[in-house]
């Protein structure tokens, strides 16, 4: 995607440094943050610097390259062994981490030279798998469409082209008059901050709502198409998002509105039977607590705005049952949510 006529991707190497777009720093501030080592890189994943399933995953492959240029002569497989571990534990639920550096690590086992080659391929992969993403997508998108989505899960969050708004661009590209309802997604407000800049830059017609006005907009007929991301897809379908998922799948059902998943299938987690095991990560309580916002004189200020003394819950993610979910686009096609469409999809990749 361009940003100030210039083509950015959300992450890449330069040498051996990762070079990601701060995610923390958007809507207010565009800058690049780099990352030396893999121990620099393992922090912009944990406080989010770099976000989103994709970009995760391209952030692990790439911190498993760091260690392989940290060391010379020898045993890379014991190496990205203990790094891998170092890397998998900076976000729990996203499986496209474990996903990445499980490839580069079992790459590793062949040769140093396809390691490397590995680690750029997943990045290379998960944009290609964006774009077609968004071709398959926007197939269920009509003309003059309302659609909502949760959280962010545009080329920010996948290398480039995005996931759940990968269809959005297409139909936009493609002629047809949409309009796009960006849930704000707190606690962290990705759907403020990261979605409405990315749809600002593409001129997509948009409006942010708050997270509690999805129902009433599906209630007055002003949704027709519901659309997010996932961090990890059970094998029977269930899916983790961003918090506040579960909620706009249920109004969705009740409404009548097609609910559809858009995540490439390195989400799926095809050892993970349902949901109910995919472990859910608990952030820091500062997150709900705290808010940072731009003042009119341009500073940028982190303030309190809850009351003092009180304390908070910080679930990351929460878990849609396949029940509630329309279906799953995919880089292969549109599948149901079903256990025999998900190891069929699976299986047609080996």
């Amino acid at each position: 995607m361009k940003v100030n006529g210039k083509n950015y991707r959300a992450i890449w190497m330069e040498g051996e440094k990762v070079c990601m777009i701060d995610q923390n720093k958007l809507p207010f501030k565009f800058s690049i943050h780099y990352c030396n080592n893999i121990d620099e890189t393992c922090i912009a994943i944990k406080t989010m610097i770099t976000r989103g399933a994709g970009s995760i995953g391209a952030a692990g492959a790439y911190a498993m390259l760091q260690a392989i240029y940290s060391v010379d002569g020898l045993d890379i497989v014991h190496i990205l062994e203990k790094a891998k571990k170092q890397i998998d534990s900076t976000r729990p639920t996203a499986v496209n981490l474990f996903y990445a550096t499980n490839r580069v690590l079992e790459a590793a086992k062949i040769s140093k030279e396809f390691a490397i080659n590995e680690a750029f391929a997943i990045a290379d992969e998960c944009a290609l798998h964006g774009k077609l993403i968004g071709q398959y997508g926007n197939t269920l998108i009509e003309d003059g469409y309302c659609v909502e989505t949760h959280c962010n899960a545009g080329w920010l969050a996948l290398v480039d082209y995005g996931s759940a708004l990968a269809p959005i661009y297409a139909a936009k590209n493609s002629g047809k008059n949409i309009f796009v309802y960006v849930d704000e997604t707190r606690p962290r407000s990705q759907g403020a901050r990261l979605t409405a800049w990315e749809l600002a830059r593409e001129n997509v017609p948009h409006a942010i709502i708050p997270d509690n006005a999805g129902a009433h907009y599906m209630a007055s007929g002003k949704i027709n198409f519901f659309i997010a991301g996932a961090d990890r897809i059970a094998a029977n379908g269930d899916t983790a998002n961003k918090i506040g998922t579960l909620e706009k799948a249920i109004a969705a059902k009740y409404y009548g509105i097609p609910f559809y998943i858009a995540a490439p299938s390195s989400t799926i987690d095809i050892k993970t039977s349902s949901g109910k095991s995919i472990p859910i990560e608990e952030r820091n309580s500062d997150e709900v607590l705290f808010y940072s916002g731009k003042l009119k004189n341009g500073k940028i200020e982190k303030m309190r705005i809850a009351n003092p003394g009180s304390g908070a819950l910080n679930p990351a993610f929460d878990i849609t049952p396949a029940s509630l979910i329309t279906g799953i686009i995919t880089e292969k096609g549109i599948i149901q949510p079903n256990v025999e469409a998900i190891k069929k999809l699976l299986d047609d990749e080996i």
